[in-house]
């Protein structure tokens, strides 16, 4: 299996390679510690129930207070009837260490971290998902640098980070530049270092999202690979999933299905008040200017709440399959067996309800 081993010393390399020591352990070690009941079985046949019985609690995994926020600001929040209880987490690694320990229920996250969930053997599954913008992410160039199509990656410097949406990225880039990950060179570090480290030339190329897209192209010399040679290397997909022990557990899973259809009513608010959430999330919360805000949430575009269906599966499958073709999985793995696809019931309720979209609009 193909290990990226590079790291950045002037980058702070040796807490990037504890930092991720752990985040692998926690993503990929627990396939050891598993048990035959945390194997992943798939959609079970079984009908949701649809009472929440008073008393009822969830536990939710939270990155940035972003869902805490958006069902608070939508007014989703107040009329869930269960308690929900929400803890911040950094990362995907940091949340299905979480689900191991029985700490949450519930989590926010992109489309990789419950690849490496179903790797370590953990079932917990899919239980809503959200498309932004497949062009959202951007390769940004160092400055002095000429890479203007992928197969100029070869020879490379890349950032990169295991278990993240831009991991899946970078390997769908080198996969459809006909390369591989022993014809570059993947320089680990976290994902907040990734800015600084193209613009100082540390790195040659690395995945960014606003604001830090607009940010890099205020250096002298820096540029992007277009979007007409990087359509299809990222999804915009992120999902909501749950251990299986919850959607088992009759309370907790007529509490889930509420959260869900909760989840997709809060992003379509985000949708309709597009402005406010800017103002009230990105700037009051999580701190950005207001100019960097209105990025953010521009070139996120439109929310739209994809069925749990077989071609959301096919979906996941692709991503899987780039990740595993190059050796970054320690087994072989089925999208399958990580979605319950019971949920999609409130899904489309949600949806038809809220005015929302299954699938961005076409021109």
């Amino acid at each position: 299996m193909h290990r990226p081993t590079s790291f950045l010393p002037g980058l702070r390399g040796r807490a990037t390679a504890a930092i991720l020591a752990v985040a692998t352990l926690a993503t990929l070690g627990l396939s050891g510690c598993s048990t035959g009941g945390d194997q992943p079985v798939g959609t079970p046949d079984t009908p949701l129930p649809t009472e929440v019985p008073p008393g009822t609690t969830l536990v939710v995994a939270d990155q940035s207070e972003r869902l805490q926020s958006v069902l608070r600001l939508s007014g989703e929040l107040d009329k869930l009837p269960f308690k929900i209880e929400f803890a911040n987490f950094v990362g995907g690694p940091a949340i299905l260490e979480a689900f191991r320990a029985g700490a949450a229920d519930v989590g926010q996250v992109g489309d990789v971290p419950p690849i490496h969930a179903l790797a370590a053997g953990q079932d917990v599954p899919i239980i809503a998902s959200y498309q932004t913008n497949p062009q959202a992410l951007k390769l940004a160039v160092a400055p002095g640098q000429s890479i203007s199509k992928l197969v100029d990656l070869k020879g490379k410097k890349i950032a990169y980070a295991e278990g993240t949406a831009q991991q899946a990225a970078i390997l769908k880039a080198l996969t459809k530049a006909g390369l591989e990950p022993g014809d570059v060179e993947l320089i680990r570090l976290q994902l907040a270092e990734f800015p600084d480290a193209v613009r100082t030339g540390q790195v040659d190329v690395a995945p960014l999202i606003e604001p830090n897209v607009t940010r890099f192209l205020r250096t002298e010399g820096a540029s992007l690979i277009p979007d007409s040679e990087t359509t299809g290397i990222y999804s915009g997909l992120a999902y909501l999933y749950a251990r299986r022990a919850v959607v088992q557990d009759p309370a907790k899973a007529a509490a889930t299905r509420e959260l869900v259809g909760a989840f997709v009513r809060a992003y379509q608010w985000a949708n309709t008040h597009g402005e406010e959430w800017a103002t009230r999330y990105y700037v009051d919360s999580q701190k950005v200017s207001a100019e960097d805000a209105t990025r953010i949430v521009e070139s996120l575009g439109t929310y739209t709440f994809p069925h749990l269906d077989e071609t959301l599966v096919a979906r996941q499958q692709s991503t899987i399959d780039a990740i595993d073709a190059v050796g970054e999985l320690p087994k072989k793995i089925k999208a399958s067996d990580g979605f319950d696809l019971r949920f999609d019931d409130a899904v489309t309720e949600a949806v038809t309800s809220s005015g929302a979209a299954f699938a961005p609009a076409t021109s």
